[in-house]
Order: C-alpha cells, then sequence, then structure tokens
C-alpha cells in the first residue's frame, strides 16, 4: 500500500486595434467582446463547469450512471463521461479525501472556477462531455503554464508536435498551448479523433495520454478493447494505468464536493475579457500603461505570449480586463502606431568577423528564429558584423534575461538530462583521445558500485581507453554488474 501511495504522489505531481474614430456605437462595435454571459450552471456542490444531467434524455451526449458507490451517499451519480467505482478509483479518491492529495484537490478546485465553466462551454459546443474537463483537471490542475518534464505545456498539456497537429502556433511570440480558449478547442479536436478511432472514452483518454499508436498496439497485443483488461497487463505504463481511474476519481468528487468534505472551497471569479487588435510588434508594457492596470494583468490574460510584444507579421487580438475596451478605442485607438515596441536591448559586437547567426548563439536564441533579429534591426548587412557595432536584440531594454518571460531560453534542464549529456559528451572526447585495444586478452567483471573510473583505476588503464575499448557497451547505456569489459 505504501508503494501504491508514493506511487501516486509522484503521477499526481507530474502533472487578439484598427484605427478607430470616437467613441461611438460603430467604434464599440469593431470591438470584439469575448465575454462570456451565461450564468452558471452547475451547483455549488460540484466543479464549476462540469456537466448537470437532471434529465437524462434530453442530456446532449450519452450519461453514465456509477454503480456499486452506494455507501459514498452521492448526491450526483450521473456523468457525461463513463465513471466506475473500483479499487483503481477508490484508491484516487482516498488519495485527494486525505491528507496528501487534498491540498492539491481544493488548489485545482478553486482554479477551475476561473476555467473550466469556458472549457464546458467549449466541449458542450463541438458535441463532447462536460465532464472531460476532469481530464484538463488530471493533466496540469487547470494551470495554463504548467509544464512537465517532458515538454508538454499548458492547461491541456499538449507536446509540440501534437499542439501544431491540432492548429496551436509555437514560435518565439506565442505558445498557444497556454491558451485555455484556443487549447481547449485543440483537445477537443484530438478527443474527437481518439474517441473516433476507439469508440471508447476509457480507451480514448487513455490514449490522450499514452498516445493512439501504443494504445492501438495494446489492443492488438491483448485481443480486447476493454481498458480494465488492458491495464492488468504489462504493456502500458503505470502512468497510463493510472491515468483513466483518476479521471474517474476527480470527477466523482468534482461532482460531490459536500460528499467528501469540501465545503469550503473559494472558486475562482470566472475568466471574463474584452478583446482589442493591435498592431504587428505591439509593446504590451505601453498598453498596459495606457489602461492604467499592470503588466502582470495582461499576462494573465494572455499567458501564450511569450514575450514583451506581439507578433511580428500580422495584428495581433489581445485580451484585456473587461469593461476596458471603451477606454481604450478613447484614448489610444486613433494612435496604435506609438505602441510599437522600439526598446529593445542593444548589444556591441566585441570580435571580429562575426556573424549575426553568433550573436544569436551568444544569447541562446536558436537559428530557426534568426528572423526576429533581423525583422528588429531592419538592416541589410548584417551578414558580417563590425567590432562595436550596435545590434538590437529581442530582449527589453534593462530587463534581466533571468526574467520568466525568457524561461523558454535560460531554463537549467533536468538534473538526469544534464548527466545523460554530460555522459555522451565524455565519451566522445575518450574516442578522440582513446587507444583502443584490438586484440583483447584481459577482460573484467564488473561488480556492483564500480564507475568506469574505478575499473580503469583498479585496472591500470586510461579512463579514455577503457571507454574506446568498450565503446559496443558503454555507447548504449552505462556499465552494469556482471558486465565484461577489455582491460588489455
Amino acid at each position: 500500500m505504501k508503494k501504491i501511495i508514493a506511487l501516486l504522489l509522484v503521477i499526481s505531481s507530474c502533472s487578439h486595434f484598427k484605427q478607430n474614430g470616437d467613441l461611438n456605437d460603430e467604434a464599440l462595435a469593431k470591438v470584439k467582446l469575448s465575454t462570456q454571459n451565461s450564468t452558471n450552471k452547475v451547483s455549488p456542490r460540484s466543479i464549476i463547469g462540469s456537466s448537470v444531467i437532471n434529465n437524462k434524455s434530453k442530456h446532449h451526449t450519452k450519461t453514465y450512471f456509477l454503480y456499486g458507490a452506494e455507501q459514498l451517499n452521492l448526491k450526483h451519480n450521473y456523468f457525461d463521461i463513463p465513471v466506475v467505482y473500483n479499487q483503481k478509483v477508490k484508491m484516487w479518491i482516498d488519495y485527494f479525501v486525505n491528507k496528501r492529495g487534498r491540498g492539491f484537490f481544493k488548489r485545482y478546485s478553486e482554479r477551475s472556477g476561473r476555467y473550466a465553466p469556458l472549457m464546458g462551454d467549449i466541449l458542450e459546443s463541438e458535441g463532447l462531455p462536460r465532464d472531460l474537463i476532469f481530464l484538463a483537471m488530471a493533466e496540469s490542475g487547470f494551470h495554463n503554464k504548467a509544464k512537465s518534464w517532458a515538454k508538454a505545456v499548458g492547461p491541456w498539456q499538449f507536446m509540440p508536435y501534437t499542439g501544431k497537429r491540432f492548429g496551436l502556433k509555437i514560435n518565439w511570440f506565442v505558445d498557444e498551448r497556454r491558451d485555455p480558449v484556443k487549447a481547449t478547442h485543440a483537445a477537443a479536436a484530438y478527443l474527437k479523433k481518439l474517441y473516433s478511432l476507439f469508440g471508447s472514452w476509457e480507451l480514448a483518454t487513455a490514449s490522450y495520454n499514452a498516445g493512439e499508436g501504443k494504445v492501438n498496439r495494446a489492443i492488438r497485443r491483448y485481443k480486447t478493447k476493454n481498458f480494465w483488461k488492458i491495464s492488468k497487463g504489462r504493456y502500458l505504463k503505470s502512468e497510463t494505468k493510472n491515468y483513466v481511474p483518476k479521471i474517474m476519481a476527480l470527477a466523482i468528487i468534482g461532482k460531490n464536493l459536500k460528499s467528501f468534505g469540501f465545503k469550503d472551497i473559494d472558486f475562482n471569479e470566472r475568466l471574463d475579457f474584452d478583446e482589442i487588435e493591435v498592431l504587428p510588434f505591439t509593446d504590451i508594457y505601453k498598453v498596459a500603461s495606457s489602461l492604467e492596470i499592470d503588466f502582470e494583468d495582461l499576462q494573465y490574460l494572455n499567458p501564450e505570449i511569450q514575450r514583451w510584444y506581439t507578433p511580428s507579421k500580422q495584428n495581433y487580438k489581445l485580451k484585456i480586463p473587461k469593461d476596458l475596451a471603451p477606454n481604450w478605442i478613447a484614448c489610444c485607438s486613433n494612435n496604435l502606431a506609438n505602441y510599437k515596441a522600439n526598446e529593445f536591448m542593444p548589444y556591441t559586437v566585441r570580435g571580429k568577423r562575426t556573424k549575426l547567426a553568433d550573436v544569436a548563439r551568444k544569447f541562446k536564441i536558436k537559428k530557426k528564429y534568426l528572423s526576429v533579429l533581423k525583422d528588429i534591426n531592419q538592416n541589410s548587412k548584417l551578414n558580417r558584423l563590425k567590432r562595436k557595432q550596435i545590434v538590437f536584440l529581442p530582449f527589453k531594454a534593462n530587463q534581466n534575461l533571468k526574467d520568466n518571460m525568457y524561461a523558454d531560453l535560460y531554463e537549467r534542464p533536468r538534473r538526469s538530462v544534464r548527466r545523460r549529456r554530460n555522459y555522451r559528451k565524455r565519451i566522445r572526447l575518450a574516442l578522440r583521445r582513446g587507444t583502443r585495444i584490438r586484440r583483447p586478452s584481459s577482460y573484467y567483471t564488473v561488480r556492483r558500485g564500480d564507475s568506469l573510473w574505478s575499473v580503469a583505476r583498479k585496472n591500470h588503464i586510461s579512463l579514455d581507453s577503457l571507454i574506446a575499448s568498450n565503446i559496443r557497451i558503454i555507447k548504449r547505456r552505462q556499465i552494469r554488474a556482471g558486465d565484461k569489459l577489455v582491460v588489455r
């Protein structure tokens, strides 16, 4: 049981202005108000945004009754995704209800008040079950900037390839995986595809975690489309086996808050905003100043924008706090060019024969984003830079490069990634410097606790030569007890 609880803890942690005239009705009509004015459809006893099933025959999707949980005395037993009560689901319920996971569930629920109603509305408009919001709850706890060790990002935790596959832009300027609106539309499209492939929400949600290829191979291997039977085998990872019951447990608790003692959840205020259209390269700091709000307020409403200015190629729809669109029209809509970003950080070229690509590399700007530097500097003579020439960098002047805005450039890799990189670097060095033993006459059997360095010392052989002589083993993995290494 202790091992199971430990496993649960590990899994739970992984987790758009054209110029307008004076303030009038016509001008106001040009501003798109992206406000959701619908009232809350959900009782306070449930997570706001989840399904309300008063008449199952009139619900927009198929409904499911939770059997076998009579002892829980639940108020809501109907869901629009399949939910069961078995040992694995019970284990997750115990985790989130008791001390170890209770704080997580409460924080997820409070954050749900801001995003879940919007997500539920989008899912329902796409013909999908509203209770799929619990998948987002399991993925990120409704955190827009959540990022996993595997580089999955946003409330729906899209990997880069999958996000782009379903229409999300990921570039220097924006990462739309963080946009709760666009990401939810993308997630709806992905979930629709998965359900059409498998005809089962259990398998669809499992493949959302593991990938459709993995689940398809599991189906072929075990010759069944029953998720619970497949999960008894060893093919799917524990993370995926626990993923489906975790979503079900969150749904059961989330639809029955008071039944599980969650009576004091202070739901965040529902996401509500106006939208204005700004020119390319608009300085968001200047917009915030004109609206007399903090820059962080605009960051919060536009989590997809990665920098301090909007994308360079086209106008951008920028979200601003609700009811401030008239203020923007009155003060600023006729002077949009004044908001163009121009406070870029200057850099003085130090060396001779420096190229723009060299500057980009120095500041960890990827080669594919070299066009950003060219756009900022607007100079055709950038292939060869002269000593003491000024180049403007895409950072805000006087801003610390350790600001969270640039975390994607300067964040330090995980320790395991650093170890793996260092290991590969050491192997490349050894292959250049070491002498390979062509006709081995003596071998050493690796013992528990041995390292390459200790083996080299025991056998009076250089570390470089030891690596070069045993590259077939060492290039694949680190040495293990029982390996026979050439030492003479």
